[in-house]
């Protein structure tokens, strides 16, 4: 009877074990299963690289400034008789801007033309008299000498009175004015801006590098902040005939029409200078790169080969795809496009968005870039 039972619970034992072995079993099966059964692929948006012709260009940042731009000041002492000018207008070349008091001047220049009348008057006197010997030469000389002091005087209290006036150097657009009528202007006091806004010039550095490159004539694409997605175009005017010694960078000066006067002397602008010559170059989406410390690179979609270099289908017939990481040179980006210099050949797929989940040899499927249907829309 003991025996009985003995044989009994080893059976319930036995059946048990292997109950939870084939349990077992039968859990490690399906697991290797799933680890071996093929990956799906990976959604990911493609672009062909293209060869286009590439016009080289150098970017630089400047500042504009007016073609011709003074700060307007008085060139004598005195007290404001009159402001001639209201603030923002345009003026003409020899506009009346300020008027001083020039009463003292005024007197003394009816002063000089009343002793220069006379000394005329004495001067010709003189020379009929000389003619016949009624007085001598140095006596005529004498009243030859007091008529060119007389003319002279009257010439200085003249350009004295000028200068009670103050006039428009060139025609321009004038700033807010800084005096008042009644205010005592001292010699350089500042009256107002005159701007000439009818063109400007944009001064910038390059590096020296850069030198045999440049040259006069060439066209330059300027943007500022103030007007954004707005170019205007300009023209290399100068070159700096020598090379700063502290940047090592040479300074050239662009100018620029501004017909309707929305640029203004001080913007910052930024600026590129157009290369001569348009050479072909491969070209792919910015977004294709994947910078990294050691090398940029770029994902380039393939078909999926057999030992016998033939392509893999699916169960649909349609071929897979999969992707080889490779590294490339890039060279000069431009409105969101970037040139590859060495590595990559025209025609070939590259992967513009989902890298960050492919690996070398990733099984993909090509899919519309969501950013490109964004733009599209």
């Amino acid at each position: 009877m003991l025996l009985r039972r003995m044989l009994i619970m080893l059976g319930v034992v036995l059946v048990v074990v292997l109950a939870f072995a084939a349990y077992k079993g039968l859990s490690i099966y399906q697991q290797i299963q799933m680890f071996s059964a093929p990956q799906p692929a990976i959604s990911v948006s493609a672009a062909q690289a293209e060869q286009q012709p590439w016009q080289g260009r150098l970017p630089a940042i400047g500042t504009l400034k007016a073609f011709q731009g003074v700060d307007l000041s008085a060139e004598v002492e005195g007290i404001v008789s009159a402001v001639l000018f209201e603030s923002g207008q345009k003026v003409t070349l020899g506009q009346p801007l300020i008027q001083l008091d020039s009463e003292v001047e005024r007197a003394n220049l009816a002063t000089a033309e009343a002793v220069r009348s006379l000394a005329r008057v004495e001067f010709e006197r003189g020379r009929s008299l000389v003619n016949r010997q009624s007085i001598s030469k140095s006596e005529f000389d004498r009243l030859n000498a007091e008529l060119l002091k007389a003319e002279a005087t009257v010439a200085q209290l003249k350009a004295q009175l000028d200068k009670k006036r103050v006039l428009a150097p060139f025609a321009g657009t004038i700033g807010i004015r800084q005096v008042d009528t009644g205010d005592y202007l001292s010699p350089g006091a500042a009256i107002a801006t005159l701007q000439d806004l009818s063109r400007l010039h944009v001064d910038f550095f390059l590096p020296e590098q850069r030198a045999p490159l440049l040259q006069v004539g060439q066209r330059v694409l300027v943007g500022v902040a103030a007007y954004p997605g707005e170019t205007f175009e300009g023209r290399i005017a100068a070159l700096n005939p020598k090379v700063e010694n502290e940047t090592r960078n040479l300074q050239v000066r662009a100018t620029l029409s501004n017909p309707d006067e929305k640029l203004l002397p001080g913007m910052f602008a930024n600026l590129e200078v157009l290369l001569a010559g348009d050479e072909a170059k491969i070209v792919v989406p910015e977004t294709a790169i994947t910078y990294t410390l050691y090398g940029n690179s770029v994902y380039v979609v393939q078909e999926k080969q057999d030992e016998d270099g033939q392509p893999v289908k699916d169960a649909e017939g349609k071929t897979q795809l999969t992707v080889e990481r490779r590294f490339v040179e890039t060279g000069e980006r431009r409105a969101g496009r970037v040139v590859i210099v060495k590595g990559l050949q025209a025609g070939e797929q590259v992967v513009t968005s989902g890298q960050l989940k492919l690996d070398n040899g990733a099984h993909v499927e090509l899919v519309e870039d969501p950013a490109l249907q964004l733009d599209a829309n």
